[in-house]
């Protein structure tokens, strides 16, 4: 299995910074990750 390139912490804020109104195109632009990555991390 492929270890995250992310923490759980890293993860959480990130979603934080989205619920906070950063889009979620600069969110990933600024952090170098795809749009489904962040997506498939909100699902969970």
């Amino acid at each position: 299995m492929k270890k995250s390139r992310y923490s759980e912490a890293q993860i959480v804020s990130i979603l934080k910074e989205a619920e906070n109104g950063v889009p979620v195109l600069e969110l990933c632009r600024t952090h170098g990750m795809s749009s489904a990555a962040f997506y498939q991390w909100r699902s969970k």
